[in-house]
């Protein structure tokens, strides 16, 4: 009986674990210059394929009506809040980083390359926007 409730305890505690190294969830974004937090993204799986989409705009500065002028895909003039601005991120094989999809920032409408790494243990996540060689990354935290 010892046995078989170390075992569920265990596997539960591994499944928990795999769960929070997953990009899945919600995250802070934060302004790098002067780390206040900036949105709330929620990202979500669905088919292999993520997708994250702006819940909250957290800038006291921000209007909440904002939308994406300067966007040239679907996207284009439509509200900020509930934007998708992942698209097609999927699991490399063997590894803990999703990458193959794109993330658009929509403060300048450009779209970027991405690659996302959950770190600290899923706590946060590297989110990496490029374009070729050239790119940043930005490092986002979880929410509960």
């Amino acid at each position: 009986m010892y046995l078989a409730w170390s075992a569920i305890i265990f596997v539960t505690y591994s499944l928990s674990a795999q769960a929070q190294m997953s990009p899945v969830g919600n995250w802070h974004t934060v302004d790098e210059k002067s780390g206040e937090v900036k949105s709330q993204i929620r990202i979500s799986e669905a088919n292999g394929l993520l997708t994250g989409s702006i819940t909250k705009l957290l800038r006291k500065d921000t209007k909440q009506d904002q939308v994406c002028e300067q966007c040239t895909d679907d996207r284009k003039d439509k509200p900020i809040i509930g934007m998708q601005i992942i698209r097609g991120a999927k699991k490399a094989e063997g590894k803990d980083v999703w990458e193959d999809g794109k993330i658009l920032d929509p403060e300048n409408g450009k779209t970027y390359g991405l690659r996302l790494t959950p770190i600290e243990g899923g706590k946060k996540l590297e989110v990496r926007g490029s374009i070729g060689p050239f790119g940043r990354t930005q490092t986002w935290v979880r929410t509960q």
